[in-house]
């Protein structure tokens, strides 16, 4: 079958709104988009641009239109910014992709999901989604494209499927990311059957249980009790799926 390389922004989620106020933060390279816009700077709602530099010593970054003006801001003055890298992915049909951002035009979700149907050396696509719908654009267009064979927990949240993968490494992810929330998202997902990929069974449950809510301050979570107990049983009953780095936990429904 076929390759086809085209070029994606994948969008630098460790930068925070915080971190966009400051010039440090921007990479040479970056492409910016512009949800608001600023008639100071002569920057369109929904524009794109490329960093060209950024003066971390009096916080302004220098930007390239498509037009090719360059403009200089300081980056605390905007508000409404999302930074990308532009990197490559190959692409064939059959591939399964997700969006990485909503497309109001054509009325697509942000991680909505779906199966290339035709694509060409052009970026050409025709997609048929997992609703139905087929939709067609040029990746140039819409390049907030990637795989769909993966997602995090936070962006499978409305999505289900007959049974689930969940990869959780208790060692390099802290409470804000491994804690209940995130075991109720993950194994919920499956409609017939989840499986638990592990670096450390034993700190699994524990981690899990965790409550990032006022509440967990104040008295403990019955629930998420039970949801530790619950993945305990099924450890210890189901049969053991050796990887070599990892280990499985089945849960079925």
């Amino acid at each position: 079958m076929h390759e086809y390389r085209q070029r994606v922004l994948v969008a630098r989620q460790e930068i925070t709104g915080a971190d966009r106020q400051w010039a440090a933060q921007y990479a040479v390279g970056d492409v910016v988009r512009y949800t608001r816009g600023s008639k100071t700077h002569g920057i369109e709602a929904g524009e794109y641009v490329r960093v060209e530099r950024a003066n971390e010593k009096e916080n302004l970054v220098t930007i390239k239109r498509e037009n090719s003006e360059r403009v200089s801001y300081d980056p605390r003055r905007l508000h409404g910014v999302t930074l990308y890298r532009e990197t490559e992915r190959t692409f064939s049909e059959g591939d399964r992709v997700q969006f990485t951002a909503p497309n109001r035009e054509r009325h697509i979700a942000n991680r909505e999901l779906g199966t290339i149907k035709k694509i060409d050396d052009s970026g050409n696509l025709q997609l048929r989604l997992d609703s139905g719908r087929e939709v067609a654009f040029n990746i140039k267009e819409n390049p907030h494209l990637d795989y769909g064979y993966a997602m995090t927990s936070h962006s499978s949240q409305g999505q289900t499927a007959d049974r689930v993968l969940v990869h959780v490494d208790t060692e390099q992810a802290g409470e804000t990311l491994v804690n209940r929330r995130l075991a109720y998202v993950a194994v919920s997902r499956g409609r017939y059957d989840a499986q638990i990929y592990t670096n450390d069974k034993g700190q699994l449950a524990e981690q899990l249980s965790r409550d990032l809510s006022h509440r967990s301050a104040m008295e403990p979570n019955h629930e998420s009790v039970s949801l530790a107990h619950h993945i305990e049983r099924a450890s210890a009953s189901s049969q053991a799926h050796e990887h070599t780095q990892a280990e499985g936990q089945s849960i079925s429904r």
